[in-house]
């Protein structure tokens, strides 16, 4: 465009931009709720002061500064910056952003490189940021709202610092209010139990107080003030039923849960539904009723944790309000299936018998002879291969001869698992009659 058409952003229309972007910190030392990080001690703070920054992953809620803290950490450190979002770019905007910073780089300069939403690239994605980070040419940080542990390739993440971003509490969000009042040279027209429901609503989002707080000036008249219920009526909110720091978050889970295991999909449903309400982030219930499946279902209906994964799935591609139904689908199922906690039970018993004899050695029969000494050693002696064995079991016994054979799965005769308890008692019974120990 011909800069005589282009638009010039004088001092009125920068009093237009929104409340968060004029509120943006300049420096690290403003950035408020984060002080794990950025204040005097914090993990950035040292790191610039080292005057050595590596990779990292930001992980953390919307609206608690990842970005800005990024933009903050370029400038303070001399880097270039550069930022692109996972859910618009692809592979050809990551060549050009690489060649970019390559050609930086040969000019002495060192490259920031930001990328929300890391969480989607998929996994070829994600790898091709190996070598740039490896040599040099970028220090990544990338910005995640999932966990990295879940949604980011381990040999990504094992060259990346993990730095945690929390929501913001009340006091860091009424912080952001008294910064805003002190811009706009006015106090919110609140009574104090708006004013502590306004911060209630934003739900530790940043972002999200500052935007209310453009909200409430925009609708009050001269000389008004709201209460609670005036608020409610101009954002068209409402604060959430629970704080999801604290115990109404727990609370609600836990019935759930325990809805979901005593075979009740109406009271399921009711909590699943409350907790949708609240504002609850759908995946976090996905992951939960996940948990479930595995804890609670387990073997009993195989096709629990299937359904589970897929309500997750369905979830990512719909999005929200429409995937939400996908995760009640989920809930009911779970509430309806037959329910069995015997591989729960039986790992939770392995684990302790693991920790108590980790040392031991597997027999040698079981262990394979890729060397001519290991097989002087007797490797491999005696292993009976199953497949060729009657009924393809030999009913070998394959635990530390020093504690035996252990019975950890003890399998209900209820929905799938019937069908697995009769397998192992022929299994057991076959075992006996080969003169194997039991």
């Amino acid at each position: 465009m011909n800069d005589l058409f282009a638009p010039k952003l004088d001092d009125s229309m920068a009093e237009k931009r929104p409340l968060a972007d004029r509120l943006r910190p300049k420096t690290l030392a403003e950035v408020t709720g984060q002080e794990h990080l950025t204040g005097p001690d914090g993990a950035l703070t040292r790191m610039i002061a080292s005057g050595s920054l590596g990779s990292m992953i930001f992980w953390g809620p919307p609206g608690t500064g990842k970005t800005t803290v990024a933009r903050l950490l370029s400038g303070e450190s001399g880097l270039a910056f550069e930022q692109i979002s996972a859910i618009f770019s692809g592979v050809a905007d990551l060549k050009k952003v690489f060649e970019s910073a390559r050609a930086r780089r040969m000019s002495g300069r060192q490259t920031l490189l930001f990328v929300d939403e890391i969480h989607r690239f998929n996994r070829a994605q994600q790898d091709s940021f190996l070598p740039v980070m490896e040599d040099g040419t970028v220090i990544l940080v990338g910005a995640t709202t999932e966990n990295p542990s879940f949604e980011l390739n381990a040999a990504l993440l094992s060259r990346a610092r993990v730095l945690t971003f929390r929501s913001h509490d009340e006091a860091s969000l009424e912080t952001l209010l008294e910064r805003a009042e002190a811009m706009e040279g006015r106090t919110l027209p609140l009574n104090d139990e708006a004013r502590l429901s306004l911060l209630g609503m934003a739900d530790g989002d940043g972002r999200a107080i500052l935007t209310l707080a453009e909200e409430v000036w925009r609708a009050a008249r001269k000389d008004e003030v709201f209460d609670k219920d005036g608020l409610i009526r101009i954002v068209q909110r409402r604060a959430p039923i629970y704080d999801k720091s604290q115990d109404g978050h727990y609370n609600l889970i836990s019935a759930l849960h325990k809805s979901v295991r005593g075979s009740d999909p109406n009271a399921a449903l009711y909590y699943l539904a409350r907790m949708f309400d609240a504002g609850e982030d759908p995946l976090y219930i996905g992951r939960r009723l996940v948990r479930m499946a595995v804890e609670d279902i387990g073997l009993a209906d195989p096709q629990a944790l299937v359904i589970c994964n897929a309500a997750k799935d369905a979830y990512d591609y719909l999005g929200s309000p429409e995937g939400e139904l996908a995760l009640a689908e989920a809930c009911v199922y779970l509430a309806t299936a037959p329910k069995s906690n015997a591989v729960y039970t039986a790992f939770k018993a392995a684990m302790r018998v693991a920790k108590e004899h980790g040392s031991l050695a597997p027999p040698k029969h079981i262990l394979n002879a890729p060397t001519k000494l290991m097989k002087g050693e007797g490797y491999g002696d005696g292993y009976r291969y199953d497949h060729d064995e009657p009924d393809a079991f030999s009913g070998q016994d394959y635990f530390p001869e020093k504690i035996g054979r252990q019975i950890f799965y003890d399998p209900p005769e209820r929905g799938f698992e019937r069908d697995i308890r009769k397998r192992l008692d022929w299994w057991e019974k076959l075992r006996r009659e080969r003169g194997n120990k039991a």
